[in-house]
């Protein structure tokens, strides 16, 4: 790995906790070609360019990788309760803990937050963590959010409504500072601690909709669930999800070694934005902004979902899913 890319590495963790990205600015930011790059795209007539953008996104739009993804989280989801409600003993349990086929499965913030009530390790939730960590290091981390969790794709859908209003100039949408994020999860580890009792699970909405969908829900905490969505819609664009869940960093320290991401190449792209106006999380597509893609091909960081948005919105197919070492993805 270039110098670059290493310095680009560790800002990509700073920024999931928080940071916000920074333009490169050195020579030494960027590789020989990638600076190369650079130069030519800064010498192109702007008119060429603008009419570029505007032939590939006539052809641009698709939804394969969305409606891939939606296809399996709601297959996942529904495979709890179908294995509930006919007692198939195929999917047991619910996100939070669940048995695959006799695999045990835990979920793994809210397997640390049992340990951390509990003031121990527990060795028989190593298993079904470890289980968990295996699969998330190969599938990417936060995909887990993106293409199994629920809440997520209820804010997906009810985000749309937030951009009409937003469009038609009803409301306005008011970032939070993303280091917010970190201080939630410290301070539910710590409320872990100290009161010995997983605080954070009896608010998850990802556990709440969950065990809503297998077994029923509690009007309250469904009452909760929806009072979050109310406030996506009418204040914060993916509140909860960009700004306060707490797992979505413990799964973004595990796509920091996975080996499937998203990849940016930096040589066919027109720097539309169209990208970042789609990203569930826009801040880890920084690099995509003219100028600032410090080699011609860069690795998206560790804070990405997954989702594919970018990739199915992408007019000339700069950015595409691979598999660390291996070709892209289809």
């Amino acid at each position: 790995m270039s110098a670059p890319l290493k310095r680009r590495f560790v800002d990509q963790i700073l920024v999931m906790l928080g940071k916000e990205p920074e333009k490169p600015r050195q020579a030494a930011d960027f590789t020989e070609r990638a600076a190369k790059t650079h130069e030519l795209k800064r010498l192109t007539n702007k008119a060429d360019l603008q009419a570029a953008k505007e032939a590939h996104r006539a052809n641009a739009h698709n939804h394969k990788w969305r409606n891939r993804r939606w296809i399996t989280l709601i297959f996942a989801n529904l495979l709890f309760v179908v294995s509930f409600y006919f007692d198939i003993q195929v999917l047991e349990g619910a996100l939070t803990a669940s048995r695959f086929i006799g695999f045990h499965l835990i979920d793994l913030n809210s397997a640390l937050q049992v340990m951390l009530a509990h003031k121990h390790i527990i060795t028989n939730l190593l298993i079904g963590t470890g289980t968990v960590l295996v699969l998330w290091i190969l599938f990417g981390g936060r995909a887990y959010f993106s293409w199994v969790c629920p809440y997520h794709l209820l804010a997906e859908w009810t985000e749309n409504i937030h951009l009409w209003l937003v469009k038609k100039k009803l409301i306005t949408d008011t970032p939070i500072d993303r280091r917010l994020r970190t201080v939630f999860w410290a301070v539910f580890a710590l409320l872990a601690v100290v009161t010995s009792y997983t605080v954070y699970e009896s608010i998850s909405p990802t556990g709440i909709i969950s065990r809503a969908l297998i077994y029923g829900g509690s009007l309250l905490a469904m009452l909760w669930v929806l009072a979050l969505l109310v406030f996506e819609i009418f204040f914060v664009r993916r509140a909860w999800c960009r700004y306060a869940c707490p797992i979505g960093l413990t799964y973004g320290v595990v796509g920091i070694i996975t080996p499937l991401r998203v990849k940016y190449t930096v040589e066919g792209c027109f720097h539309e934005g169209d990208c970042r106006k789609v990203c569930l999380v826009p801040h880890v597509l920084d690099t995509v902004i003219k100028g600032r893609a410090v080699d011609l091909e860069v690795p998206i960081g560790p804070d990405c979902t997954r989702c594919g948005l970018c990739v199915d919105t992408c007019p000339t197919g700069s950015l595409t899913f691979e598999v660390k070492g291996l070709s892209k993805l289809l």
